[in-house]
């Protein structure tokens, strides 16, 4: 009996010919309501989806024959990735399939903005003959500004150089060598937003990045400046953008998503002359659709005969018992790089991780990938718990482990030292609890600074001189601003000297609740950190 693959999604059907040739059974039913696709992949041990079908917990529990899930496209949101590797189901994706298609997208959109090419046609189809109302701008000699540098990122980099542009950009992952050698001027934010002509967005959408392009953002650009978004809708605040548009600080803007899709008719952006927009058509190449269904076939065929495992996106199956022991430790992980990266302002080089105790007795790799995908996950889009070295190593990050069995008990289970420009940032944190309960990972240690704080909500670390009513102070600051303390933990290393503290809060601080913060007088530093 050959191996049963059912494709449930209008996948391209070219991209299906590694399966076919190579003898498997391909089936393509799309659209299938979900009792019906429950009923057809009894017997199948692949399943080919795009975004439309959703692939949960109940329809695994019932395809119990199911070895693989392969998504022809990049997200896996309508996959439950959790539930799929309990059940020992590989989920892989096409990472890389719209790489070309969107930088070129971008392109395109950066030179109709440039040129007002849109509404030239428009407007010539409608009897009118304008040419003076449409100067455009020359691209030669221009700058442009692009905040994000992954893979996409580095194409549109490459593509704006060969029209002559000049390329400055942010990204706190690109170490400065290595933006030198792709003829890149790596700089703060705040500098590609005052140097930028035209300014583009490539970074993934978090809660963090959401809404990166506000009014504080647009303030400090040059008055003319354009700006272009063919990321994820939600990276520019499309209320400021508005505003700067008809204000005139801003002169266009070239928009393939929005934060919602489709936007509504009457969506003010959508009225404006100077912005080009497009219904979401950065991945849609004929040659990018096919290309994401070819890659996920041939990964499927590869696994399927010889357990080559490429594009995974989750650990492969492990035992029922060390799935058990490893899990806390994986969640504790990926908080600790989540929190790491919220602290740390510098290209990281290197990170080392130090495992002790009970972990120590198994394969800790699960656990290092989880802390890279938290540390890398605001910016990179494609990182995940499989592909997290792959990442890192991208971006010069050197990455080294060490198990300690000697004393282990009474070290913490996990201990992280993150080296960011001439700066060493360590992390340590620990299970606590027994037997079933030992579920709850906290942190034990910040920068030398012993305390007990739990991963988890927003937080804010701050540094201090250890004085009389400094704690005061900042209380009272965050209830003017009206932010509830839910617990407070400090830790110092000497009477007087400096302290360190993790306080938890019921919501985020407002930029005016920070900065009076960071203005008391005895205060060093405050970071707001969110998990």
């Amino acid at each position: 009996m050959t191996t049963k693959i059912f494709v449930a999604d209008d996948v391209s059907e070219s991209g299906l010919g590694p399966l076919r040739s190579s003898g498997f059974t391909v089936e393509k039913r799309p659209g299938l309501a979900p009792p019906e696709l429950r009923e057809a992949l009894k017997d199948c041990e692949g399943l080919i989806v795009r975004s439309e079908t959703k692939v949960t917990a109940d329809l695994l529990d019932e395809a119990t024959s199911l070895r693989v899930i392969g998504r022809a496209g990049v997200g896996v949101d309508n996959i439950d990735v959790p539930a799929a590797t309990i059940r020992g189901v590989v989920v892989m994706n096409a990472p890389d399939g719209n790489t070309i298609t969107t930088a070129e997208h971008t392109i395109a959109m950066l030179i109709a903005l440039a040129r007002s090419i849109p509404q030239a046609s428009s407007s010539l189809k409608s009897g009118r003959w304008d040419r003076k109302k449409f100067i455009g701008v020359e691209l030669q000699g221009k700058t442009l500004g692009i905040v994000g540098l992954g893979r996409i990122g580095r194409v549109v980099a490459s593509r704006a150089r060969a029209l002559g542009m000049l390329i400055v950009a942010y990204d706190p992952f690109i170490a400065i060598d290595q933006a030198r050698d792709l003829e890149i001027d790596l700089t703060p934010l705040d500098e590609v937003y005052a140097r930028a002509d035209f300014l583009t967005v490539h970074t993934p959408l978090t809660s963090e990045t959401r809404g990166l392009i506000d009014r504080d953002a647009i303030s400090k650009m040059k008055r003319g400046a354009r700006i272009i978004n063919c990321a994820r809708g939600g990276l520019v605040d499309e209320e400021a953008l508005y505003e700067a548009l008809t204000s005139g600080a801003i002169a266009g803007a070239a928009l393939d998503v929005f934060s919602e899709e489709p936007p509504p008719p009457d969506h003010k952006l959508l009225k404006l002359d100077q912005v080009i927009v497009t219904p979401h058509l950065g991945a849609s190449t004929k040659e990018a659709q096919e290309g994401v269904a070819f890659t996920v076939a041939e990964q499927m065929r590869d696994f399927f005969l010889t357990g080559v495992l490429r594009g995974a996106v989750n650990v492969p199956a492990i035992s029922t018992k060390e799935f058990h022991l490893i899990h806390p430790y994986v969640a504790l992980a990926e908080s600790m790089g989540r929190f790491q990266a919220q602290l740390v302002d510098k290209a990281v080089s290197e990170v080392r991780i130090e495992y002790a105790g009970e972990i120590v007795d198994v394969d800790a790799a699960p656990v290092t990938r989880a802390f890279l995908t938290g540390m890398l996950r605001d910016i990179s889009a494609r990182v995940n718990v499989v592909n997290a070295f792959l990442i890192a190593d991208e971006r010069g990050i050197k990455v080294t482990t060490t198990y300690v069995r000697i004393g282990g008990d009474m070290l913490p289970a996990i201990r992280t030292e993150v080296t960011a420009g001439q700066s060493k940032h360590s992390l340590a944190g620990t299970l606590f609890g027994y037997g079933e309960q030992r579920r709850e990972g906290r942190i034990t240690e910040i920068d030398g600074f012993n305390l007990e704080a739990t991963p988890h909500g927003h937080m804010i670390v701050t540094r201090n001189n250890d004085v009389p009513g400094v704690i005061g102070g900042i209380g009272t600051i965050l209830g003017q601003g009206g932010v509830n303390i839910s617990r407070f933990h400090l830790g110092r290393r000497e009477r007087g000297g400096e302290a360190l503290a993790v306080i938890e809060v019921d919501a985020p601080l407002s930029k005016e609740t920070l900065q009076s913060l960071r203005s008391l007088e005895q205060v060093i530093s405050a970071q707001p950190i969110e998990l």
